[in-house]
C-alpha cells in the first residue's frame, strides 16, 4: 500500500544512510510494545522514529490511516513514503537493522510470506480483539 509522498518523509535533519523510517506502533498494546522495546534496542544506532499512536495525537494524524487498523496492525513509512503495514512491516525494519536483514531474506520467500502474512494476519486480529475486551484503550 503506498500512501503517496508523506510530507514528513523529508526533513530538515541529517539522516544516516542505513535507514529513515518511522514506525507507528500501539504502546497500550503490551505485547506490542514489549515487541518494540526490544526492536528499539536492537536499532539504537538507526535513523528510525518510534512513534506511540496511543500517546501521541500527531502520530495518529500522520499515519493517515483508521485508528483502530493502526492499533492492529504495525506501519511503517520508509523515507520515499512508502507505507508497509503488517508482516511487510517487519520486513521493512529488518532491512533496516543490523544483524537482522537475513530475517527480512526469509519472509520475503513467495511461500514464507503467505504463510506469515496469514499468520501475522490471524494473531494480530486475535490480539487487537483482546486488548479491546482488557479495555487497554
Amino acid at each position: 500500500m503506498d500512501l503517496g509522498k508523506n510530507q514528513d518523509s523529508v526533513q530538515d535533519r541529517k539522516v544516516r544512510r542505513d535507514a529513515n523510517l518511522k514506525v507507528f506502533f500501539n504502546s497500550a498494546c503490551p505485547v506490542c510494545n514489549a515487541g518494540v522495546s526490544i526492536q528499539r534496542r536492537k536499532m539504537s544506532e538507526c535513523d528510525v522514529d518510534w512513534l506511540d499512536i496511543h500517546t501521541d495525537e500527531n502520530a495518529r494524524d500522520r499515519i493517515g490511516e483508521n485508528l483502530e487498523f493502526v492499533r492492529e496492525r504495525l506501519h511503517v513509512i520508509d523515507k520515499n513514503g512508502n507505507t508497509a503495514v503488517g508482516l511487510r512491516a517487519f520486513e521493512t525494519i529488518w532491512r533496516h537493522s543490523p544483524n537482522e536483514i537475513w530475517k527480512a531474506k526469509i519472509v520475503s520467500l513467495p511461500v514464507v510470506r503467505s504463510i506469515l502474512d496469514l499468520t501475522y494476519n490471524g494473531f494480530a486480529r486475535i490480539l487487537y480483539k483482546w486488548n479491546r475486551w482488557r479495555r487497554h484503550w
